[in-house]
């Protein structure tokens, strides 16, 4: 008799613990139990009105069948078009590939530039699916330790003294910290990345989410970046799966070649209501204000209610918080402030395995009257 082969070891890499988090605060309130969400990065606003219009018009006379791997033309040049209107830069359409979701950018342009044991560094904390996607690839995530002083960024002294790269992947607007990197820093993390031999992959999902300045874009600075872009978070799209990537030339075929076989092609009906969201920024800069207001919220009550020291939030939808004088077990903290007061947040081990026990992340991504309903559960927990 035969022993049935077990599980490839890719498939052990860690879970995505907010989705976890997330799991477990349904369970609560399918049971009755009242739950604040300050978990999960998902916008709690629906698609914009242009785009829903744009989706219900293609179903009517759409055949909606298979589109070109690289993305509809027509798209791929309103992305471009994106470009000249948001940063007075000039892309080429043919730079730009449209993918299923910022995951899916992530996993074609780590394919095409990356080969099984390369070494690819990033910000800790950070988003855990760069790490984790690596890992299940065969690559080697290293981990830059970064805090306060480097406003939890990559530096290129930090780059430096990581050994050989193959690339460096930087997030502005980061996930969980919020902070962002000026023009001078990404033009010398770009300069530390062409010394190297390295790629730099650019992760801009949350760019049209700041707070006091406007993201730069490293296309403003190096025509060699990997950009990932997605229509998830300021065009409020996280289930409709679309995004994007901007390639140096020399990646669009490898790209294109890995999405014909594992992808066929992006989401058509996406595609074609993506089209619309760029005319819809009235609608998406009113949700920012919104997000803008809950954050004014917490940055007043989160330090009343013994959370004081939270990372710089430029932008995106997230407060990192060191809560190292509270507890040294965020995923144990978090688990008891759901049961206790009903406010689900993500442990920071989920951003920062090494780290992450004495930090966690709240998301105010949804509505006012959540966050102030998780205002007054604190509150009332903490006192």
């Amino acid at each position: 008799m035969t022993t049935r082969r077990g599980p490839a070891t890719r498939g052990g890499i860690s879970p995505f613990i907010v989705m976890e988090v997330m799991r477990a605060a349904n369970a609560r309130a399918a049971a009755g139990g009242g739950v604040a969400h300050l978990e999960v990065g998902q916008p709690g606003t629906p698609a914009p009105a242009g785009v829903l219009a744009a989706a219900r018009a293609a179903l009517d006379r759409d055949r909606l069948g298979y589109t070109e791997a690289l993305g509809l033309p027509r798209l791929r040049e309103r992305i471009a078009r994106h470009y000249g209107e948001q940063h007075g830069l000039k892309v080429a359409p043919d730079r730009i590939v449209v993918t299923t979701g910022s995951s899916g950018a992530f996993l074609l342009a780590f394919l095409a530039a990356f080969d099984a044991g390369d070494a690819v560094a990033m910000a800790a904390p950070g988003y855990p699916a760069y790490r984790n996607i690596l890992t299940a690839l065969g690559n080697r995530p290293v981990a830059l330790r970064t805090g306060v002083h480097e406003r939890f960024q990559p530096t290129p002294e930090l780059l430096a003294s990581a050994g050989p790269l193959a690339g460096l992947i930087v997030a502005s607007p980061s996930n969980p910290t919020g902070t962002m990197l000026g023009r001078a820093e990404l033009a010398a993390l770009a300069e530390a990345c062409d010394r190297q031999g390295a790629w730099l992959v650019s992760d801009e999902i949350y760019h049209g989410i700041t707070y006091g300045r406007a993201a730069v874009s490293a296309l403003a600075v190096t025509d060699q970046a990997i950009v990932v872009n997605s229509f998830s978070k300021y065009y409020s799209m996280t289930g409709w799966r679309i995004g994007w990537l901007v390639l140096p030339p020399e990646l669009v075929q490898p790209v294109e070649r890995l999405a014909q076989n594992l992808f066929i092609s992006p989401p058509t009906l996406a595609q074609i209501a993506a089209e619309a969201a760029f005319d819809c920024r009235a609608e998406l800069d009113a949700n920012v204000a919104a997000y803008a207001r809950n954050r004014a919220l917490l940055l007043d009550a989160l330090p009343r209610a013994g959370f004081d020291r939270l990372a710089p939030s430029d932008g995106a939808f997230y407060l990192y918080a060191d809560i190292g004088a509270l507890t040294n077990d965020s995923a144990e903290f978090c688990r008891r402030m759901l049961a206790e007061a009903g406010v689900a947040a993500t442990p920071g081990i989920d951003f920062d395995p090494q780290e992450g026990h004495r930090w966690l992340r709240f998301s105010f991504a949804g509505s006012e009257a959540e966050v102030r309903d998780a205002i007054a559960r604190l509150a009332a927990w903490r006192s």
